[in-house]
């Protein structure tokens, strides 16, 4: 089995990952048997000013010394339990130190095999305004939708104020719920949760729309690369085109 290293940028994304990744290992391998797997977290706070300066190489750079940690830990591929922070490993430079998942691509895979056409997207206001899904999701012939400006204040800020903390409201609940309900009346068939907190807050049980959840679909990819179901990745940051 190869062994992975979780890149975190985000506490509670982070976390649900390396649960989702061992609990996935004891449904199929069985009780308390999963693959290696290593974590390692440089804060969001260091990087949270070259984030709001849209100095995404400086981000980059941080991040890519959590891959070199990794790699020194023995991991063979690596994955970023926050979507936000693809933002920033998309930039060109030099190789990371490790091969990864690209976690917009895991999803899109998902969402094409499962015959959804038009994506609503939610995560944090960098990455609803950036090309991230966009990108991913046109390659496979998908449309991406965000919610408006006003909504995608609100979902940010529940986000940075509430999620990444771990708390979770039934206000908020509501709120997202309700953003939701916009982009099915937009047209989308299928909702991307694309910052691996929302899982936290909406479920397939109360979302208006079939929900792609980022940090299950990354955590079940990375663990079937581990198992050598899949081949291992190729990508090393930059961008994939």
């Amino acid at each position: 089995m190869k062994h992975l290293g979780i890149l975190a940028h985000s506490t509670e994304g982070a976390a649900l990952c390396f649960l989702e990744f061992c609990q996935e290992g004891v449904r199929q391998l069985g009780a308390h048997v999963y693959p290696d797997v290593t974590l390692d977290y440089i804060a969001f706070g260091h990087s949270l000013p070259a984030w709001d300066a849209g100095d995404y190489a400086t981000v980059r750079a941080t991040l890519a010394v959590s891959v070199q940690r990794l790699a020194n830990a023995g991991a063979d591929f690596f994955v970023s339990p926050d979507n936000t922070a693809h933002l920033a490993l998309e930039q060109p430079g030099p190789d990371l130190a490790l091969p990864g998942l690209h976690i917009a691509d895991e999803v899109t895979e998902l969402a094409a095999g499962a015959g959804y056409r038009r994506v609503g997207v939610l995560g944090t206001r960098y990455l609803m305004d950036g090309p991230v899904y966009p990108e991913a999701l046109a390659a496979r012939g998908l449309a991406a939708t965000v919610p408006g400006e006003e909504d995608r204040r609100v979902v940010d800020k529940i986000i940075f104020t509430e999620l990444v903390n771990g708390v979770v409201t039934d206000q908020s609940r509501r709120e997202y719920v309700r953003v939701i309900d916009q982009l099915a009346a937009r047209g989308c068939d299928a909702v991307a949760l694309a910052c691996t907190e929302i899982s936290l807050l909406v479920t397939p049980e109360i979302s208006p729309l079939p929900t792609l959840d980022s940090t299950r679909i990354l955590a079940s990819a990375a663990f079937e690369v581990a198992v050598g179901h899949w081949t291992m990745p190729t990508w090393r940051g930059g961008p994939r085109t």
